[in-house]
């Protein structure tokens, strides 16, 4: 699986995530943006990293890239968006979650 990049801030920090969760974290952070909400995004690092959790501040008004490393654009699974929107929207903000695998699951174009 492709590794794309989250490019964040004037000074360009740069965070790897696999494409296809990079291309559902992109869906729910502009949706959010579009209704200038700010918000924190926070993971885990692998131990190979060094281990210890990220936690950025996201602000529609801070410069954001996303960089695919992917010929394609991933399918999206809108129950997959639907749960990073819903943690997103708590305290805890949006967290990169497992995809669901459950049959119900569909794409959107």
């Amino acid at each position: 699986m492709p590794v794309g990049t989250l490019i964040y801030g004037q000074h360009g920090s740069e965070f790897e995530f696999d494409d296809r969760l990079l291309a559902h974290l992109r869906v729910v952070i502009v949706t959010k943006f579009r209704r200038r909400e700010s918000f924190t995004l926070s993971w885990e690092l692998q131990r190979d990293n060094g281990g210890g959790r990220v936690s950025l501040w996201l602000d529609p008004s801070i410069p954001l890239q996303f960089h695919f490393r992917g010929s394609r654009e991933p399918a999206l699974n809108r129950e997959w968006i639907e749960n990073l929107a819903t943690i997103a929207g708590t305290t805890t903000g949006l967290v990169p979650l497992d995809e669901p695998r459950s049959p119900a699951h569909s794409s959107v174009s």
